[in-house]
């Protein structure tokens, strides 16, 4: 059983294809851009067996045969053990599976159930959120040391790795930054893709709605010269 925030049936911005994207319950971080703050909590959410989920996929099959499911959050890899057994299902049935992570969940020193994972898992979608530890704990309210042993962990195994980065000014948009970014993405030979990602403000009436203070009020969003030098830093195609 899993707890599910929601589905979506016609994704084309999470992973290649037309994807049936699932975002999972609940997550560690607490990403100052986030814009669905409605998954933080773990317990929210409805309760979902692998079977129902599977046979939620299926009535969209030929829409996704060319794509694919993705599972994204929230922090989808909280709930790493019904992701295997969904993806066992998925991969039974011929159909492409992706992780959207942050990576946060990854303890270097037992690796099984991300051996496992990796098994059923044909693509990562992996968030860099930032580079450099400080700016990252201060981003995300968590240390930047566990995404970036995942993120070598996929290298070493060979994983097909699409890279995210979402920009924010004031925060992301540094030069500096995004040259060590750069250097760090250039020690992984996985990497498939670089997308990055404009810091949008869509998300602030879920905040209002939860009562909750919006983290980067009065942040603007980045300029498209911006984003344009941040695409060529990065070395997106």
């Amino acid at each position: 059983m899993a707890r599910i925030h929601s589905f979506e049936s016609f994704g084309t911005v999470d992973g290649p294809g037309v994807r049936f994207v699932i975002f999972m319950q609940g997550c560690p971080l607490r990403c100052k851009y986030c814009h669905n703050p409605d998954t933080w909590n773990f317990q929210g959410g409805e309760e979902y067996s692998v079977e129902e989920v599977v046979s939620e996929i299926m009535k969209y099959k030929n829409y996704i045969k060319d794509g694919g499911v993705t599972l994204s959050g929230g922090e989808p890899l909280m709930q790493i053990d019904f992701a295997i057994e969904l993806f066992k299902a998925l991969k039974k049935r011929g159909i492409h599976t992706c992780m959207d992570t942050s990576g946060i969940t990854f303890d270097c020193h037992d690796t099984s159930k991300f051996d496992q994972l990796l098994e059923v898992c044909d693509l990562f979608l992996l968030d860099i959120k930032h580079i450099d530890t400080k700016k990252h704990l201060d981003l995300t309210g968590v240390s930047a040391d566990r995404p970036q042993a995942f993120a070598r962990y996929l290298d070493e195994r060979n994983k097909p790795v699409w890279i995210r980065h979402v920009l924010v000014n004031g925060y992301t948009n540094n030069e500096e930054d995004l040259m060590k970014t750069r250097a760090f993405l250039d020690t992984l030979h996985n990497v498939e893709k670089v997308e990055v990602l404009p810091y949008h403000t869509m998300g602030i009436v879920k905040y209002e709605k939860m009562g909750l203070e919006y983290p980067l009020k009065g942040v603007e969003v980045c300029t498209a010269q911006e984003i344009e030098r941040a695409k060529e830093i990065l070395g997106v195609c």
